[in-house]
């Protein structure tokens, strides 16, 4: 056998782990398993007459990277639990405002239930949406300002188109209020173009 074949198995992992170090982060698990596995087909390649030290420091190497890689798998499914639960917790205060809104509602229904008073009804409904413009408000909800402005695809939807003239296209009507979130288009405005 040549003598670069009888490497030691340390400086082959080593140089693998190095590699691997450089490589992109999506193999990480991989990267562990086929270190541990060069251990196992070098071990196999150990002369029978290599002392035993070797033996035993070789099988401590597996064990050592096999518990490593058992560490990141644990490690890797305790951060994507945390990450879906920080997900389902983020919405947790919106729908706590949210619910008081629902809450209004009832209570108007109630009353308009007992005593058909049409104008106090209307006061209340108009207070309940108020309420419920402000939560969204507060969570980043903006109304687009769309009528009288240059009509801008990104944020207006052209729903109908009137005049005949070839200047400038600007927003005549808004048929259906356009939405952003935290400054990005939730829903264009569904608007009247007019050619002028």
């Amino acid at each position: 056998m040549t003598e670069g074949r009888h490497e030691d198995p340390r400086e082959e992992a080593a140089a693998r782990g190095a590699a691997a170090s450089d490589a992109p982060d999506d193999g990480s698990e991989e990267t562990a398993k086929d270190v541990a596995d060069a251990f196992d087909s070098r071990s196999s390649e150990v002369p029978g007459d290599a002392p035993d030290g070797a033996r035993d420091e070789i099988a401590q190497y597996r064990e050592h990277l096999q518990r490593l890689q058992a560490e990141f798998e644990n490690y890797r499914k305790r951060v994507l639990r945390e990450q879906t639960q920080a997900v389902d917790l983020a919405a947790r205060p919106v729908f706590s405002r949210l619910l008081e809104v629902v809450d209004d509602f009832e209570l108007a229904l109630m009353h308009a239930q007992d005593r058909p008073d049409y104008d106090r009804f209307l006061h209340g409904v108009e207070l309940v949406y108020a309420k419920l413009l402000d939560v969204l408000r507060s969570e980043g909800l903006e109304r687009i300002e769309a009528e009288g402005k240059p009509f801008d695809p990104e944020y207006h939807e052209a729903l109908m188109q009137s005049g005949e003239g070839d200047g400038e296209q600007r927003v005549a009507d808004v048929l259906r209020p356009g939405y952003t979130l935290k400054g990005r288009v939730l829903r264009p405005a569904g608007v009247r173009v007019e050619r002028q």
